[in-house]
């Protein structure tokens, strides 16, 4: 059963994409996912194996939801400065193909950690892939092209959302910096609730724990532009080795500026 705080995500999700300009198609596969109880339980599972197995921080259905809202900003961000997606510029696929190809690899980029940390991404990947194509054989019926593009796109997305592994299009880029946009102090409230005694590793928790705020609007010389503000330099942790190694390694990064401040100071910019 959804939480109330990820039933008021997906509300928000499904009012973002009302507002666009679509089909209907995206707005229809994010109510067929929220409403799969097969999805909701893969990434509760994986939310127990990440905080109460492992100790780390939330990689469940919050976390997934918030990647898939960030995502629709940014994406929205980049079509009204005119820059296409992959789908579109090779002309096989819509804006639209594009948000829901996202919007999967989102939904599911973390499922692998109900197996375990290490190389989550490809189980991930294999987990999701079942299920994508259920969905999209609902969605797009007898266009088996387009199933298998849409696909395609969502699992490049889920496979390379780590900034470990090369990835090609537009699409998965955004996957690859939405995920590590999410990194406010929410994330890391029940891990360190339930892990009192500092180990080796916890430096995420304790730096996300600083992070007040990801704020993410339209940049003055790039499409989009993302500022960071923390209550302490331990922040500085969770911009430059998380959010800045993911970005430097998408193919979204050439539409990005980054700032980060700690308090009240000047905001230093990185990107």
């Amino acid at each position: 059963m959804r939480s109330h705080k990820e039933q008021a995500i997906d509300n928000k999700i499904i009012k973002t994409l009302e507002s666009f300009n679509l089909t209907g198609k995206a707005l229809s596969l994010a109510k067929l996912i929220i409403n799969d109880d097969e999805v909701q339980a893969i990434q509760e599972y994986a939310n127990t194996v990440s905080i109460v197995r492992l100790g780390i921080n939330d990689h469940g259905p919050v976390h997934m939801r918030i990647v898939v809202q960030t995502i629709l900003k940014m994406a929205k961000l980049l079509k009204d400065a005119g820059i296409k997606t992959n789908l579109e510029k090779e002309e096989i696929g819509s804006f639209e193909d594009s948000l829901m190809a996202m919007m999967l690899a989102a939904m599911f980029h973390d499922a692998g950690m109900s197996i375990g940390r290490q190389e989550h991404e490809r189980h991930s990947a294999y987990i999701a892939y079942p299920i994508i194509s259920k969905l999209m054989a609902d969605i797009y019926k007898e266009d088996i092209y387009k199933q298998v593009i849409i696909r395609s796109i969502a699992l490049e997305g889920i496979s390379g959302h780590m900034g470990n592994r090369t990835i090609h299009s537009l699409e998965a880029g955004l996957v690859q910096v939405a995920d590590g946009c999410d990194m406010t102090k929410g994330r890391a409230r029940i891990p360190m609730a339930i892990n009192d005694i500092p180990k080796t590793g916890h430096i995420h928790q304790y730096s996300a724990s600083s992070i007040e705020k990801v704020n993410i609007t339209a940049g003055k010389e790039k499409p989009i532009r993302i500022d960071v503000s923390m209550s302490s330099e331990v922040g500085l942790f969770q911009v430059e080795e998380v959010l800045l190694v993911k970005i430097a390694a998408s193919t979204a990064k050439p539409y990005i500026e980054l700032y980060a401040k700690v308090r009240e100071e000047e905001a230093k910019q990185y990107l």
